[in-house]
């Protein structure tokens, strides 16, 4: 059996974020080491889908000049995607890696 530990933690929205005027305070879940993994294995099968249903768009045009020119779109747009997700992945990644820092360090203080 899986067990969810969530951190929770207090998040202060400045009046310009919280679009009025009173400051106002939010409960932010910190996701756990393991649900972080999961959203990068996540985001890396989205790409490889985005990769094969772009390779199957290109095969599935004419050759022609026209055809041609879709194909540059296509790629260049999922060039465009596939960097967006790694970006993402990668802050995930990181985030994933302070959370276990963090775990070390308390784990020493706590020893």
């Amino acid at each position: 059996m899986v067990k969810w530990r969530h951190e929770y933690k207090p998040v202060h929205v400045s009046d310009a974020e919280a679009g009025n005027m009173a400051p106002h305070t939010l409960i932010m879940m910190i996701p756990t080491t393991a649900e972080l993994r999961t959203a990068i294995e996540v985001l890396k099968m989205l790409d490889h889908r985005l990769n094969e249903q772009a390779a199957e768009s290109v095969k599935q045009l004419p050759e022609t000049d026209l055809g041609d020119r879709y194909a540059a779109h296509i790629e260049s747009r999922t060039l465009e995607q596939a960097g967006h997700i790694e970006k993402v992945a990668m802050q995930l990644q990181n985030w994933r890696d302070e959370l276990l820092q963090q775990r070390k360090q308390q784990v020493t203080q706590s020893v």
